[in-house]
C-alpha cells in the first residue's frame, strides 16, 4: 500500500466535513503547445471518446445537439477546429470529463514536491489563469488559456507555473480533446476536492486562443500591496469585498517560495488540507515581521514557521474585510459554501455563457466516490 493512500486518508480525516457528498457542497503553474491547425478537418474519430480535438464550442439543447463555431476575434482557427469537430460529430460527455479528473486525482500525490501534493500548484495554475480577466473590457480569463504564451508565461505572478503546466501536457497527451482552459480549470477543480475541500460546481466549454490573446502583465495581485490595490484588483474582474476574502482562503493551501515569489513559507500547519485555519491563524496568532533578506513578510510569533503575505494581513486590518474574515474563522460550513460559489465563478471568467455545453455546471464525483 503506497504512502501516497496513507497521506490522503490522514488529509481526509483530518479536515471536519459538514456537508454530504450528495450535496453540492461538502466540508473537507512552461511547454508553449497549441496544437491550433488550420488544415482540412481529420476523418472522423474511432467509436472511442478519445479524438483529437481542441476547444469545445458545442452546446448540448434539448431535444438534440446543435453545433455554434465561435470567432469572436474572428480567427480561422477556431472556426476550423470547431467545424472538425462538428463533421466528426464528437461531443465529449461528463463522464469524459470525469476519466480527466480522475487521472488528475492519481497524480495528485507525490512524495518529492513541497509538501506531498502538486494540488496547491494546480489550483495556483486555475486561479491565475482565470484571474487576468477584465469586466470592462470583456478580456482575459480562462477561456483562451493565453499562460501558454509568452510574455504571459513570464509574468512575475506566474513564476514558478511551468510545473504546473508541463504536469497537465501529461494529462492532455491522453486526452487531446479537452482544450486547455477546461483543463486547467477542472484541475483547480480536482485539487480543491481532493485536498478535502468543498465541492466546485464546474461546467467545460472553454476554447483555446492563440497568443494576440495574451492578458498585459499587471493584472494579478500583488502581494505586497494593501487594501486598494486588493480591490482594484478584484473589482476589476468584478467581485466585492467578501469575495476578495472568502477566494483569499485558499492561502490555507500551498507555500511561497523563494525562487518564485520571493517570499517564503506556508500559511497554514496543513497546507494540502483545506480548513479556514487560514483564517483562525489570522486571528488567534501574534504576527511579527520577519528579519530576513527577502521581501517584507510576517511570520507567527510562537513557531516562527508559518508566514502571511502583506496582502492576507490587512484582512484583519480593513474593517470590512476584517468581519468577513472573522465570519469565515467561525464558520468553516459557511467558508466552504462562499468559496465554493466564489471559486466556481473565478473559473468561469472570460467565458461566453453560450460557449458551455450545460445551461448548469456539474459537480464532479471525487476520486473515492
Amino acid at each position: 500500500m503506497s504512502a501516497a493512500f496513507f497521506r490522503t486518508s490522514l488529509r481526509r480525516a483530518a479536515a471536519p466535513r459538514s456537508f454530504p457528498r450528495a450535496s453540492p457542497f461538502r466540508s473537507s503553474i512552461l511547454r508553449y503547445s497549441t496544437q491550433e491547425s488550420t488544415s482540412t478537418p481529420p476523418p472522423p474519430p474511432p467509436k472511442s471518446n478519445t479524438a483529437l480535438f481542441i476547444g469545445l464550442g458545442a452546446v448540448v439543447a434539448a431535444g438534440g445537439v446543435a453545433y455554434y463555431a465561435f470567432s469572436d476575434d474572428g480567427t480561422a482557427v477556431k472556426s476550423g477546429l470547431q467545424a472538425a469537430k462538428v463533421k466528426a460529430n464528437f461531443v465529449p460527455t461528463k463522464d469524459d470529463y470525469q476519466k480527466v479528473y480522475n487521472k488528475i486525482a492519481e497524480i495528485l500525490d507525490v512524495d518529492d514536491y513541497d509538501d506531498g501534493s502538486y494540488g496547491p500548484v494546480l489550483l495556483r495554475l486555475a486561479w491565475h489563469a482565470s484571474g487576468t480577466y477584465d469586466k470592462d473590457s470583456k478580456t482575459g480569463g480562462s477561456n483562451y488559456a493565453t499562460m501558454r504564451f509568452e510574455p504571459e508565461s513570464l509574468h512575475g505572478a506566474n513564476a514558478g507555473l511551468h510545473v504546473a503546466r508541463e504536469l497537465m501536457e501529461k494529462i492532455k497527451a491522453e486526452f487531446p480533446w479537452i482544450s486547455y482552459g477546461d483543463l486547467w480549470t477542472l484541475a483547480g477543480v480536482c485539487a480543491v476536492q481532493e485536498m478535502a475541500g468543498p465541492k466546485i460546481p464546474w461546467r467545460p466549454g472553454r476554447i483555446d486562443g492563440v497568443a494576440t490573446d495574451a492578458t498585459p502583465d499587471g493584472r494579478l495581485p500583488d502581494a505586497t500591496q494593501g487594501a486598494d490595490h486588493l480591490r482594484n484588483i478584484f473589482y476589476r474582474m468584478g467581485f466585492n469585498d467578501q469575495e476578495i476574502v472568502a477566494l483569499s482562503g485558499a492561502h490555507a493551501l500551498g507555500r511561497c517560495h523563494p525562487d518564485r515569489s520571493g517570499f517564503e513559507g506556508p500559511w497554514t500547519f496543513a497546507p494540502i488540507t483545506l480548513t479556514n485555519d487560514y483564517f483562525k491563524l489570522l486571528f488567534d496568532e501574534k504576527w511579527v515581521w520577519r528579519k530576513w533578506n527577502g521581501p517584507k513578510q510576517l511570520q507567527d510569533k510562537k513557531t516562527g514557521t508559518l508566514m502571511m503575505l502583506p496582502t492576507d494581513y490587512v484582512l484583519v486590518q480593513d474593517k470590512s474585510f476584517k468581519k468577513y474574515a472573522k465570519a469565515y474563522a467561525d464558520d468553516q460550513d459557511l467558508f466552504f459554501k462562499d468559496f465554493s460559489n466564489v471559486v466556481s465563478r473565478l473559473f468561469e471568467l472570460g467565458v461566453p455563457t453560450q460557449q458551455f455545453v450545460t445551461p448548469e455546471p456539474w459537480i464532479m464525483k471525487n476520486s473515492d466516490e
